[in-house]
């Protein structure tokens, strides 16, 4: 069994990315810049923003972060992201999700221009992904292909299944991994809650990409040896053996499947870290115009 460490693989991304910022900043004096909306004091929210607002600096990025109260109305969120949309030194936005219920996620991302949607959410940018046009790629599925690109798995040809069905993994990942490129050309199977004998599908899989949400959801006996198991599911759970008192799992059953895995990531720092590397990687492209010019 072969660990894949996405945090070592994200920390030399980085490295190659601050090269590159430090090349455009001497050249054209300007570095990328991403901005983040955040509403309410949601502590993982607020975790993830922060990390993202750290990895910035990491790598020589300018960073924004526009705070609103939990009762901002969706006509002021609308107008911030027009706001942001029209600011030429911002290079990329991102709107923390889950919003407020009484806010339409769909509306408000849908609101970002393309050219500035880093989180690869808007139907433009889903779009283009879909029929093979450059695009921003959301930011976990992209880092599970950077994952897998770098740690030389071979994808041609094989079965590869899919545990969940969501808009920013499962659906993103099936498109991804078929597609006629490097990574991809596998034969790829979709699973989700109404699947019919699931284990014999899941241990059919040559590689078996997890993002079901439920804790070490998948056993032994639903992996087939040698199989390339990526766990996208993270979950906090009580532990009377760290001093936090908890501990963080995935949801794969890490310790019996990681004996009949040929590669697995772990939880933490499997695909974790790579998704906001991913996020950065958007907006250099995005700071660059690579993608719309």
């Amino acid at each position: 069994m072969r660990l894949i460490d996405g945090k070592q693989i994200a920390e030399t991304i980085k490295q190659e990315i601050a090269g590159e910022v430090q090349r455009i900043k001497d050249q054209e004096g300007k570095v990328p810049h991403l901005a983040a909306i955040l509403v309410g004091e949601d502590p993982a929210s607020e975790t993830y923003v922060n990390s993202k607002a750290r990895a910035c600096k990491q790598v020589g990025f300018d960073s924004s972060t526009y705070r609103f109260p939990v009762d901002v109305t969706e006509a002021e969120l609308l107008e911030a992201v027009e706001f942001i949309n029209n600011d030429p030194e911002i290079d990329g936005l991102i709107v923390q999700l889950p919003l407020p219920g009484h806010i339409d996620n769909q509306k408000v991302i849908q609101h970002i221009v393309p050219e500035k949607d880093v989180d690869g959410f808007h139907p433009v940018n889903v779009g283009r992904m879909t029929i093979g046009l450059p695009s921003y790629v959301s930011a976990t599925p992209n880092g599970i292909m950077e994952l897998i690109m770098r740690s030389r798995i071979e994808t041609r040809g094989k079965q590869c299944v899919i545990l969940g069905r969501s808009n920013i993994v499962g659906k993103p990942m099936s498109l991804l991994m078929s597609r006629n490129e490097e990574p991809g050309n596998a034969t790829v199977t979709v699973c989700h809650s109404k699947t019919q004998n699931l284990g014999e599908v899941t241990s059919r899989a040559d590689i078996l990409i997890v993002a079901i949400g439920q804790p070490e959801f998948v056993t032994a006996d639903m992996v087939k040896e040698g199989a390339v198991v990526i766990d996208v599911g993270i979950h906090r759970v009580p532990s009377d053996k760290t001093k936090s008192g908890f501990r963080l799992i995935g949801d794969v059953r890490f310790d019996e499947v990681s004996e009949k895995a040929s590669y697995i990531t772990p939880v933490p720092g499997g695909v974790g870290p790579m998704t906001i590397v991913s996020l950065l990687m958007n907006t250099l492209k995005a700071s660059k115009k690579e993608i719309y010019g």
